[in-house]
């Protein structure tokens, strides 16, 4: 076999995590007696009917661009795969690879692919990150909200908006498309909700807890049981809890009124209770930084009167 035809194999599949199609290795310049010695000797590795590893072992992102290959032409990476390139949410992906396929080119099942029949995509709801094609930021938090709990679609909310990967404005105009699609609903609820999208926990706490330090303010104790509550932030001796609203999903009306239930509940056992949103730990941190030094200050004064 001449040079040229292992440097175009080697271009391709360098350029696809490791992956290549039969078809990709014919045009290439390989026989299909070739393409069968290669599998046969191990040289390829059958990941996907007519879809093969070049390499002895996969890269990050192998799995999930050889399911894209292996669903035919138009297919993107979609839902929760397409959250979890975009956004790292959540612990490692285990289960099937969530591929968004054309009506018409759908391919039946596969294993090791979900595959989510959809319309032909507008030119805006599609993308293409790590090589990968993949749907648009805001067309994948679309499809995450349809089968993901709502803390988890918040998580991805926030972090593709302060990413700069969406707006409010695009996502509107997506929901006004898309009426119809089955993350529509809880969406518009997240996208409504007064709080607004925010930190996960760990990353409240981390943001929260450099911005004490920095003010020079005592550290609190963070997580921490009260009676029946949890409270994110808690100055024990001074009787002051921090709460940071942005993690949590506000939309629910019962929700809502748990958490002021809570507040009534820990103010009536002695607490001075503070809400706080991931713009005041992040936008707003010198104007926070004083607010709680005062509160702390007005605690201190009252435990030595």
């Amino acid at each position: 076999m001449s040079a040229e035809v292992e440097d175009r194999i080697a271009e391709l599949a360098g350029a696809q995590h490791g992956v290549l199609t039969r078809a990709e290795a014919l045009a290439a310049g390989l026989t299909p007696a070739m393409v069968e010695w290669r599998l046969q000797s191990r040289r390829f590795r059958l990941l996907h009917r007519g879809v093969y590893l070049t390499l002895p072992f996969p890269l990050p992102h192998t799995r999930e661009m050889a399911a894209v290959l292996a669903s035919g032409p138009g297919a993107l990476l979609s839902h929760e795969s397409a959250a979890r390139l975009s956004w790292p949410i959540g612990t490692a992906p285990v289960g099937p690879v969530d591929v968004d396929v054309a009506v018409a080119g759908h391919r039946g099942r596969r294993p090791g692919i979900r595959g989510h029949r959809v319309g032909v995509l507008a030119e805006d709801e599609r993308d293409l990150k790590e090589g990968i094609p993949t749907t648009a930021p805001a067309r994948t938090l679309l499809d995450l909200a349809s089968i993901t709990g709502a803390r988890e679609l918040e998580q991805a909310l926030a972090r593709a908006e302060r990413e700069g990967s969406t707006t409010p404005e695009a996502l509107y105009a997506l929901l006004a498309r898309h009426r119809a699609h089955p993350g529509a609903r809880a969406l518009r609820a997240l996208l409504g909700a007064a709080a607004g999208p925010a930190l996960t926990r760990s990353e409240a706490e981390a943001r929260f807890l450099a911005l004490v330090r920095e003010a020079g303010l005592p550290a609190p104790e963070c997580n921490v049981r009260i009676g029946r509550y949890e409270v994110d932030f808690l100055w024990r001796a001074l009787a002051v809890v921090v709460e940071v609203d942005g993690y949590r999903y506000h939309s629910s009306r019962l929700r809502f009124e748990g958490d002021r239930r809570k507040d009534a509940d820990l103010v009536a056992g002695g607490l001075t209770v503070l809400h706080l949103s991931w713009r005041q730990i992040t936008e707003e941190a010198m104007a926070t930084a004083v607010r709680l030094g005062l509160a702390l200050a007005r605690a201190r004064e009252r435990g030595s009167a």
